[in-house]
């Protein structure tokens, strides 16, 4: 099961809206490439094909992921527990450095933010999920172990 915030679901929604107004879009160009003729050799209906079918792929992951997620309830959670959606402040034992992770359901792809996203099914999400705040979690990451303490959740 996929958990995520209710912020991610919202986002979701935006953004299969986005996806079915653009093909309506696609749909109109597809018509249009037709129109110009033999389409054996009509490189604009070919790209148009095939972008409206990168796009129906897209609109069927992202409503299958709405159907099939839970979204967390942040309001039942215990005090010092963390879950989807919290912001954390870890300490990296080797290093002794302190960096902001957030478990998030999916990253979003963006390396402009104050803190460092991780998935809920990668090792460091699986070992951070459902810590509390000064435990020492140990995370199996393919160059080896890693041990952070959990400092706050913000």
């Amino acid at each position: 099961m996929d958990f995520i915030t209710a912020e991610e679901k919202i986002q979701l929604a935006e953004k299969l809206s986005e996806l079915r107004a653009m093909d309506k879009t696609l749909i109109q160009r597809i018509a249009e490439a037709r129109a110009l003729g033999d389409l054996r050799e009509n490189a604009e209906y070919h790209a148009s094909r095939e972008d409206k079918a990168m796009n129906d792929a897209k609109i069927k992951e992202i409503e299958e992921r709405i159907a099939h997620a839970q979204v967390a309830d942040m309001s039942a959670l215990p005090e010092g527990m963390v879950f989807v959606g919290a912001t954390v402040r870890l300490r990296d034992e080797d290093r002794g450095d302190d960096d902001l992770y957030r478990l998030v359901g999916q990253a979003t792809g963006r390396f402009d933010l104050d803190y460092i996203e991780v998935t809920t099914t990668s090792p460091m999400g699986v070992s951070l999920m459902k810590a509390r705040i000064g435990e020492l979690i140990r995370v199996d990451l393919p160059r080896g172990a890693k041990r952070f303490t959990i400092l706050e959740i913000l």
